[in-house]
């Protein structure tokens, strides 16, 4: 009789642990990876339940031991219920101070009700991504975005996060301290979805992920 090993782990549901022997490697891992390290702007925008955020925890793993600061932000700890639009760009500045820890250098709280009186939320996140984030930090820094298709589902507009991810590569130009900024979202969703306003433009920037199931060659 055969004897199969009996380390093997199956985990069901949720990312896979960094250390997992049962994750597969797929085309779309070196896609990632090799996008981010260049500087690309990557999104995986797909199904449920494909394998996107065992995808993340790997690549976060890969960039970190390349010398890349990668910070992660959740959209659904933020939330949807009760969430005004001021609360939510705060959530997003207090996700991104936890992840690059800078809570001992930056109070956060203090920082953003300041602002209040002469900037937007989305200028407030503005500024603290030029004037916080690219000054404390000197690595290159990939954000990674995930359950990007909750803001979808709120009740108000979101489009301008969209257009200022697209203002931030676009600024690559004339800023090269910006060129040590990437992005990577994912979630369930398309392009067409992020910028739906007609009068603003597409977001079309960036390098599209094709994660695929499983090829013969790959398990």
């Amino acid at each position: 009789m055969r004897e199969y090993p009996t380390n093997y782990e199956y985990h069901v549901g949720g990312s896979l642990p960094i250390e997992a022997s049962s994750y597969v490697m797929r085309q779309a891992d070196s896609d990632f990876y090799e996008g981010l390290k260049a500087g690309q702007f990557c999104y995986v925008l797909n199904s449920r339940q494909m394998g996107k955020s065992s995808l993340r925890v790997r690549t976060m793993q890969r960039l970190q031991g390349s010398g890349f600061l990668c910070a992660f932000i959740d959209l659904t700890g933020i939330g949807k219920e009760d969430v005004t639009t001021e609360k939510w760009y705060a959530g997003l500045v207090q996700s991104l101070v936890s992840s690059c820890q800078l809570g001992k250098k930056f109070q956060g709280r203090t920082w953003w009700k300041e602002q209040r009186d002469f900037l937007s939320p989305v200028q407030r996140l503005s500024l603290f991504i030029e004037e916080v984030l690219l000054e404390e930090i000197e690595q290159n820094i990939v954000i990674f975005v995930d359950e990007i298709d909750t803001v979808l589902s709120l009740s108000f507009s979101l489009h301008d996060f969209f257009a200022l991810i697209r203002f931030f590569y676009n600024r690559r130009v004339d800023e090269p301290k910006y060129q040590r900024l990437t992005f990577a979202l994912l979630g369930v969703a398309t392009p067409s979805d992020l910028i739906a306003d007609k009068t603003q433009t597409p977001f079309n920037i960036g390098r599209a992920i094709a994660l695929n199931g499983f090829q013969l060659h790959e398990v």
